[in-house]
């Protein structure tokens, strides 16, 4: 078997036979060439009708790119046919490893895009020897085809979060279904308006089957879902509530007992610099970390007091019974307002509101922890890239990183 053999066997151009190969070299590198031609007898079908046609009407030759051999780059100079349909007119004959006017094979550009769920648009345009451009175009047409339009039949219980997208305070909205673990839509922004159009891609049929949806302590969100879902249970999670009262409570009260003790010229070493001991959960401290931590609050009362309500607070997402759910809310209100630590008794006074909400977790015990996943995850796929200047691109490598779970 000859080397022109060898290639034409292996190549699987359809259709199509090699006549010639050659070596080029180009900005001093190697580059091999090889010379297509339509096979006599060789079935043709027509792209508009896929009806098989045997008259051409003209031919053009295109120089199209193909996967390298033997780290070699490889052009195809193939003659492009336009077939004389009877019922289409001259239509571009259908070849199923070359999509019309493309520039490369359709197993390269796949290729492309199987590498760029791995690496960097870079990183696979300098592998290809491709520009940045092409690679971005190729990697999302091929997540349009893969992807399509998203399923929002039997959605009834989602997941609603931010995440920032740029510096400058934009950000966007991600909207999951937790119990497949899908990525639902993403859009721009984080208002009423933004939000809408999530739930006009849902309809009128689609928001009546809405139970529950399970988000942070957003007044945009809830309005919104209270508009179009007015069935829906409103879930706040855990995570958020905790975060709030971390920086609403603890910090504000660990910052005036620190100012206190510098106006006392008091020895204040256990309140500087400890902040993590306190905000972070008790198990996940080490030995030294637990003595800290308890010589710290056994020195200031309004620290212990903070803190020990916090924990007693995150018992409350324990209950599945709303009624007692109620009483152990009651409790810790009356002994949260009755601290005298003002800082907390304005975040009872605040949260006190938002009790619906919280007791929605008894029915539909869902947390956010999935959506923090994804924003993880985010912001790997932007450290990737470096960022995005394409957002419709950019959401499109969020819902390819987070395929459903059958």
């Amino acid at each position: 078997m000859t080397n022109q053999e060898c290639i034409a066997g292996l190549g699987g151009w359809e259709g199509y036979e090699l006549t010639q190969w050659k070596e080029e070299l180009r900005n001093g590198a190697r580059c091999c060439v090889l010379r297509l031609e339509p096979m006599k007898g060789a079935p043709r079908r027509c792209s508009g009708c896929a009806r098989r046609v045997d008259a051409v009407h003209d031919r053009k030759e295109r120089r199209v790119r193909d996967l390298p051999i033997f780290d070699v780059p490889v052009e195809l100079i193939v003659p492009r046919l336009r077939l004389l349909c009877p019922g289409c007119g001259p239509k571009l004959e259908v070849l199923k490893w070359l999509e019309p006017y493309a520039r490369m094979t359709a197993r390269m550009a796949q290729s492309v895009a199987w590498l760029c769920q791995k690496l960097s648009i870079e990183q696979v345009a300098q592998f290809y020897g491709l520009a940045w451009s092409t690679v971005r175009l190729i990697d999302q047409r091929y997540l349009e085809r893969k992807l399509g339009p998203v399923d929002l039949a039997g959605v009834s219980v989602i997941g609603m979060d931010e995440f920032a997208i740029q510096k400058g305070h934009r950000y966007a909205t991600v909207v999951v279904e937790p119990s497949r673990k899908r990525v639902l839509w993403v859009g721009l922004g984080h208002g009423r308006e933004d939000v809408r159009r999530f739930f006009e891609l849902l309809g009128p049929q689609g928001c009546q089957r809405i139970e529950a949806v399970v988000m942070d302590m957003s007044g945009a969100y809830a309005q919104e879902v209270r508009a179009q879902c007015p069935q829906a249970k409103i879930v706040y999670d855990l995570y958020h509530v905790v975060a709030k009262y971390s920086r609403e409570v603890i910090d504000r009260v660990r910052s005036q007992e620190a100012q206190r003790l510098r106006a006392e010229q008091a020895p204040n070493r256990l309140v500087r610099g400890d902040r993590w001991l306190l905000l972070r959960n008790a198990r996940n401290l080490n030995t030294t970390q637990q003595i800290r931590l308890q010589e710290l609050l056994a020195a200031n009362r309004a620290l212990m007091k903070v803190y020990i309500l916090r924990d007693d607070l995150k018992a409350l997402w324990t209950y599945r019974h709303v009624g007692y759910a109620q009483q152990f809310w009651r409790q810790w209100y009356r002994r949260a307002v009755a601290s005298r630590v003002a800082p907390l008794q304005l975040f009872a006074r605040r949260l006190k509101p938002y009790l619906a909400g919280i007791l929605s977790h008894c029915r539909f015990p869902l947390h956010t922890s999935f959506i923090e996943g994804i924003n993880n995850k985010i912001k790997l796929i932007k450290r990737m890239a470096y960022g995005y200047r394409n957002f419709d691109y950019f959401f499109l490598k969020i819902r390819a990183a987070f395929p459903a779970n059958r």
